[in-house]
């Protein structure tokens, strides 16, 4: 059953609903995770920057003014030469390797040194935005755009319907990361803008690959099959459904599609808001302007746009072509297309309403899909709305759930807390190239969405936004990040373009808080620049950022009020062998002085239990780790079964059975 939260709005229908156009234009914006038993004292509490110094930041390529609070930055690295000065997307990691993907192709940089990263290998196969993920010996890189490869040449593919273009999945041996081998692809209708691995627990011979493609259709003379007709016209259209890739670990050249399941099936045009006032003004400027230079704009959801080259260009080759004609467009083929676009983009976008009265369909493609094997479920990011999926079968996810929002633009990403009862999506409101975090800016707008989860129910609870104004002149907007596994909590570090990087605790799913963050002043003072972080991600220990133009970023959370050394070495306890934050995984803590000091930091900072109480558990646990044998088991049992009749009067009654849980465990181990 679908339940739909909706917040009403004043206002037109949302003019971001051009982002679609946009994608399908393929010009998307941006270009576009040893402790002591002797904690430290937990201060009584915490306290924000007086004034915030991300605000008047000065501005530079390589050489911007830094702020930051509760963490440190463990080393910045350029990107090597065949990389600079092209736009960095998604990570990916596996053992001690951190791989970055690029619209050049990507770079694997070794990080068993945080602090001195060094480039294991740059591997030249251009196609955007090449988002990565890794599954033991395989690389799965996305591929979008028209001027991609698939024998990875530099030099693009310039005709309308080529043999020579990939649009979907590359895949890679990188057994020898060193020299990874470029095995197999997977073409798809509208190409891979993102992709999600899946490791299903009850299959060990296949991972599955599920695709969103957010650009147009292609042509079937290019891949055969390929439709852009409404599912009612082609039950085998290329809209509204996502694609699902089979392959086989022993064989992965023979991956294939093997369901396209129409996740989007009946869903509806979702409300939205209308655009700034600074937005709408500066739009119709530039349309105006771009008009009078001899560009094309349209009338589309309710104001004037420009229509970009990448859309103009092929109708216009059409029309050439349609009356035998051979070399550039003439003014009357000029003239013609300019009468005919409105109809087009009619029919291409859908008007308001359909023929018969009724809304304008929903979404036709997720951006972004999450899945958490361990739960069984799936949260996708679809544009219009944020779906909840099951995914028990991995061949044919289906929907669950559905929530639209008229304060969010663009459902861009989703996360799950580690325990599956909350959910997290994000608004790239604008598309990532514009600036959304500016003082004027609704913080309901551009920002994270959090909905609790019961009985495969999400229920809307809280929105979070980035705090900290930022310029004109720096896009910004919520994107990519993952959890940071502190035991006992949900904390979320997240990358916002220009705004910088965000640490937040979203425990309490109607009250999120920031508690750290990075930001550098704007790549230019006086126009948008490239740069900012395009995700951010933790991974045994660190916290790795791919900066947009910059290269990478490494970081460490250092010990605060709002979060203390031993809830961070409880963290650094979690190993990965490889991660794809669209592929969550679920953290286990091994029974540990770190873990159980955690959460007694945690029950001491929100008065969960008796202070006297706390202190006398801290002093058994750091006398219980000089001890060894019979007289540390003995202690230990001794102190839980204190704790255990501590909780019913405690504060927070379940952290404190969660304590006594861990140090029965630590107990059993002795």
């Amino acid at each position: 059953m679908d339940i739909v939260h909706r917040v009403p709005r004043p206002g037109s229908r949302s003019t971001a609903a051009l982002l679609p156009l946009v994608l399908a234009f393929g010009s998307l914006s941006v270009a576009g995770c040893a402790s002591s038993s002797a904690p430290a004292a937990v201060p009584a509490a915490p306290v924000m920057p007086a004034t915030d110094p991300r605000v008047g930041l000065k501005a530079g390529q390589w050489d911007a003014a830094e702020a930051t609070w509760n963490l440190r930055v463990v080393s910045t690295t350029r990107p090597s030469a065949q990389f600079e000065g092209v736009t960095n997307s998604d990570i990916s990691f596996t053992g001690n390797y951190a791989i970055q993907g690029n619209y050049n192709g990507f770079q694997v940089w070794d990080v068993s040194n945080p602090a001195k990263p060094s480039l294991k290998v740059g591997f030249l196969c251009p196609a955007s935005q090449s988002d990565v993920s890794v599954y033991k010996n395989l690389l799965f890189v996305s591929g979008e755009g028209n001027s991609g490869r698939l024998d990875c040449g530099t030099q693009g593919v310039k005709d309308t319907v080529s043999a020579e273009r990939l649009r979907g999945i590359r895949i890679f041996d990188i057994t020898d990361i060193s020299a990874p081998k470029y095995i197999a692809n997977v073409q798809t209708c509208r190409g891979s803008h993102t992709h999600t691995v899946l490791a299903d627990p009850k299959d060990k011979d296949n991972v599955y690959i599920y695709v969103s493609g957010s650009a147009g259709v292609r042509s079937p003379n290019e891949l055969p099959g390929c439709s852009r007709l409404a599912p009612d016209q082609d039950p085998n259209s290329a809209l509204f459904r996502i694609e699902v890739i089979k392959v086989p670990l022993a064989h992965p050249e023979q991956a294939a599609i093997v369901s396209s399941p129409r996740i989007f099936h009946d869903l509806v045009a979702p409300p939205a808001h209308g655009e700034s006032p600074e937005d709408v003004a500066a739009a119709k400027k530039a349309a105006a302007e771009y008009r009078a230079k001899g560009g094309y704009t349209a009338e589309l959801f309710g104001a004037e746009r420009i229509i970009p080259p990448q859309f103009i260009n092929p109708m216009l080759d059409s029309i050439v072509k349609a009356r035998g004609g051979s070399g550039a467009p003439t003014g009357a083929d000029s003239a013609a297309l300019r009468t005919a676009l409105p109809a087009i983009l009619a029919a291409r976008f859908g008007a308001p309403d359909d023929s018969k009265g009724g809304p304008r369909p929903g979404p036709t493609q997720c951006h972004d899909i999450t899945v958490y094997p361990a739960i069984g479920l799936a949260g996708g990011a679809c544009e219009g709305y944020g779906l909840l999926l099951d995914i028990s079968d991995p061949v044919n996810p289906k929907r669950i759930g559905a929530v639209a929002d008229s304060n969010f633009s663009y459902w861009h990403s989703a996360t799950f807390n580690n325990d599956g009862t909350k959910m997290l999506f994000s608004d790239e409101w604008g598309g990532g190239g514009s600036p959304k975090c500016r003082i004027t800016d609704k913080k309901e707008w551009g920002a994270d969405a959090i909905f609790t989860l019961a009985n495969r129910t999400m229920t809307f609870k809280s929105y979070y936004k980035l705090p900290a104004a930022q310029t004109a002149n720096e896009n910004c907007v919520a994107h990519n990040g993952s959890l940071i596994p502190v035991p006992g909590r949900d904390i979320m570090v997240q990358s916002w373009y220009q705004g910088g990087v965000s640490v937040f605790d979203w425990t309490d799913a109607a009250n999120p808080k920031e508690i750290a963050f990075h930001d550098r002043g704007p790549v230019d003072s006086t126009r948008m620049g490239n740069g900012g972080t395009w995700s951010v991600y933790w991974y045994n220990g660190y916290m790795y950022s791919s900066e947009i133009s910059r290269g990478l970023d490494v970081f460490e959370l250092t010990p605060s009020a709002w979060l203390s050394q031993s809830e961070i070495d409880a963290a650094k306890l979690v190993r990965l062998d490889y991660f794809n934050a669209q592929g969550q995984p679920q953290f286990v803590w091994p029974a540990h002085p770190a873990v159980a000091q955690a959460y007694l930091d945690q029950l001491a900072r929100s008065n969960g239990l008796a202070s006297g109480t706390i202190s006398s558990a801290r002093k058994e646990l750091d006398k219980a780790g000089k001890e060894s044998g019979t007289k540390r088991q003995e202690r230990l049992t001794k102190l839980a079964t204190q704790l255990d009749g501590a909780a019913a009067g405690a504060g927070d009654p379940a952290k404190v059975r969660t304590l006594t849980a861990t140090i029965r465990a630590m107990a059993a181990k002795t």
